[in-house]
C-alpha cells in the first residue's frame, strides 16, 4: 500500500482529482490517499472543507482503477485553530492550508511512512519508485528548491514533495518544533522554512522526484506545477496549474498528461450532467 497525504480545500479539489488520476494510472500498487481539510471561512469565503461527497467521488474513481484504493478525509479545523489561530504566519505567502502538513504527527490515522504531495502535482511514472526509497535513517526525503538552493542555502528544499518517516518525526519532534516556529517567527515561506530549520536529518533526492520546471524528461516521476520565473518575452512569473488544461498547453507546452486530463474533464462533465439531471 502506498500512503499519500494531501491538504486543501474545496477550491483545489480539481488538483486532488488530477493528481490521483495520474498516480493510479501509472501504478499497480494500491493507494491510500489521506486528505486533510478544514473550514477557515473566518478568513476567506473560499476556505471551505473538501466535502464528504467529494471524498466519496474521489474514492469511487480510484476504486475503478484498483478495488483496494482508498480515500480518507481528515477534518482538522479544531486542531488547526488550537495550533495556529491568528499566529504570525496565518497570512503568509501561501494559504493556511500549507500549514496542515505540520499537524501530521498529531493525527493517529497517519501511518509511519507517508508521501506528502502538494495539490499542484502530477505523477509521470510509477510512484513506487519514489515511495520505496528507504527513509528509515532520516526524518524525510525531499528535492532541492530550484530557486531557494541558490538564494537561501545549497540544501534548501521544496516542501511540495516530502517522503515522511512519520515514526521518526514523532520521536525527534520535528513537526512540533516547526509548529513553534510558525507561531512565533514571521517567515516568507513559512511552512517550508519551519521544516528546514527544525530538521535533524534529511535525505536529498534527484530533481526527477520533484521536477519544478521541465516536464518532458523521460525519467521524471513527480511534476510540480509551482510558480516559475520566465524570461521571455520579458522577465515575469507564471503560475499555471495542471487542471488549467488550455493554459498548460499554450504557455507551458506541456502535453505529458493529456490522457489523464482528458479523463479528468470527462469525469467533471459527467458529474455536472448528473447534477443537472437531478
Amino acid at each position: 500500500m502506498i500512503n499519500v497525504l494531501l491538504c486543501g480545500n474545496q477550491k483545489v479539489f480539481d488538483g486532488a482529482l488530477t493528481l490521483l488520476l495520474s498516480m493510479t494510472n501509472r501504478t499497480k500498487e494500491a493507494v491510500h490517499a489521506y486528505i486533510m481539510t478544514m473550514d477557515l471561512r473566518r478568513l476567506k469565503p473560499d476556505y471551505a472543507c473538501i466535502t464528504e461527497e467529494q471524498t466519496a467521488f474521489l474514492e469511487s474513481v480510484l476504486r475503478g482503477k484498483n478495488p483496494e484504493n482508498r480515500v480518507t478525509r481528515l477534518e482538522v479545523t479544531g486542531l488547526y485553530e488550537r495550533e495556529f489561530r491568528q499566529c504570525v504566519n496565518e497570512g503568509a505567502y501561501c494559504t493556511p492550508y500549507t500549514l496542515l502538513r505540520l499537524l501530521a504527527d498529531l493525527i493517529p490515522e497517519i501511518p509511519d511512512k507517508i508521501l506528502y504531495l502538494d495539490m499542484d502535482i502530477m505523477i509521470a511514472g510509477d510512484i513506487r519508485e519514489l515511495y520505496d526509497i528507504d527513509v528509515s535513517g532520516v526524518e524525510y526525503a525531499a528535492v532541492k528548491e530550484k530557486y531557494g538552493c541558490w538564494l537561501i542555502r545549497p540544501d534548501y528544499f521544496n516542501a511540495g514533495m516530502l517522503l515522511l518517516n512519520t515514526a521518526r518525526i514523532r520521536r525527534t519532534g520535528l513537526l512540533e518544533k516547526a509548529r513553534q516556529r510558525i507561531r512565533t517567527k514571521k517567515m516568507l515561506f513559512a511552512d517550508q522554512t519551519a521544516i528546514f530549520k527544525s530538521t535533524t536529518k534529511k535525505m536529498l533526492l534527484p530533481r526527477r522526484f520533484n521536477e519544478q520546471s521541465r516536464f518532458d524528461r523521460k525519467d521524471t516521476i513527480v511534476c510540480h506545477f509551482c510558480k516559475r520565473l520566465m524570461f521571455r518575452p520579458y522577465p515575469h512569473t507564471e503560475n499555471y496549474k495542471q487542471w488549467q488544461v488550455e493554459e498548460i498547453h499554450k504557455y507551458l507546452n506541456c502535453h505529458t498528461f493529456d490522457a489523464d486530463l482528458e479523463e479528468y474533464q470527462g469525469l467533471i462533465r459527467k458529474t455536472m450532467n448528473t447534477t443537472i439531471s437531478h
